[in-house]
């Protein structure tokens, strides 16, 4: 087997390996990956593994395999180490970096989203009280913005938009992927407090969050999510509808977190029922099916 061939067949089946990462932690996000033409959702399957890796390694496995909070920073600052080399070499012994560097270097996601990534990944190794607003932005900006920046890197790719338009979208992507992330703390609320003892939001920290504060925050993702709309048209047909069913999958959540007290929320994780899931989908496609590319 010559060498091109021998690394082809490994490039190949380290995608495979992370196509199988979101299929086992992912529902709303995978199905809509699903709707992604193969060869884009081949590149966010790359890039969802790796962030599914560091996210491992903070939020449970990690300690429940024994390893103590020092040990577990040395694995996380060993990964982007990992990571970054790979994404400047093009291979990486860690199969799961491997498959995220060689989407990494082919749309073009560098140093910029890859470390404020991994600083966010290592604040959740930190005791956390409070944060203020400003270590709030920062985090949701590592933790998810950027994941929105590489994952619009990879639907341009083959469709490139022009600098303006592509502007909209880049801030269509970072409030997309902090509606995510806002949906996510408040959905593992009771967890974050009793397991892992942290609190995301400003002003909470010590003192628990209340209905007025839900209610805020729910009024954040909802503008999140109308920022993310009002660009998801001026997507390459197969990304705008994926991007489309995951926006309307999660305002549905935020809609019954919403409808949910706070002392719900620390007792059971919400989610939407397959059928209403069915509903919500098909919604969503028959309204992204147009689209004006480059609409001023």
């Amino acid at each position: 087997m010559s060498p091109s061939s021998s690394l082809a067949l490994y490039s190949e089946t380290a995608h495979t390996a992370a196509a199988h990462v979101i299929s086992a932690y992912s529902t709303s996000f995978g199905l809509a990956a699903r709707l992604l033409p193969s060869g884009v959702r081949a590149m966010i399957q790359d890039i969802y593994a790796l962030v599914r890796v560091a996210d491992e390694i903070v939020d449970g496995p990690a300690h429940e395999a024994g390893l103590a909070p020092a040990t577990c920073r040395a694995t996380l600052d060993a990964l982007e180490a990992q990571t970054l080399a790979a994404v400047g070499s093009g291979f990486s012994a860690n199969i799961v970096v491997h498959a995220f560097a060689r989407t990494a270097r082919t749309v073009g996601i560098d140093e910029s989203l890859v470390a404020p990534f991994f600083a966010s990944m290592r604040r959740d190794l930190d005791p956390v009280t409070a944060l203020s607003e400003e270590e709030y932005r920062t985090y949701v900006h590592g933790s998810a913005e950027v994941v929105g920046l590489m994952c619009l890197r990879a639907f341009l790719y083959e469709d490139p938009a022009p600098a303006g338009v592509r502007r909209r979208l880049e801030d269509g992507a970072r409030r997309l992927g902090a509606a995510f992330q806002k949906v996510n703390f408040l959905r593992d609320l009771g967890d974050d407090e009793r397991r892992l003892g942290r609190a995301y939001f400003p002003g909470t920290g010590p003192k628990p969050l209340d209905d007025d504060a839900r209610t805020r925050i729910v009024g954040e993702i909802d503008a999140d999510l109308a920022a993310a709309r009002a660009v998801i048209p001026l997507l390459p047909a197969g990304p705008r509808r994926a991007t489309a069913v995951a926006a309307a999958l999660f305002g549905e959540l935020n809609d019954r977190l919403r409808d949910a007290s706070v002392e719900e929320l620390r007792t059971r994780r919400v989610s939407v029922p397959t059928a209403v899931k069915i509903r919500v989908v098909a919604t969503a496609l028959s309204t992204a099916r147009s689209g004006r590319r480059w609409a001023p």
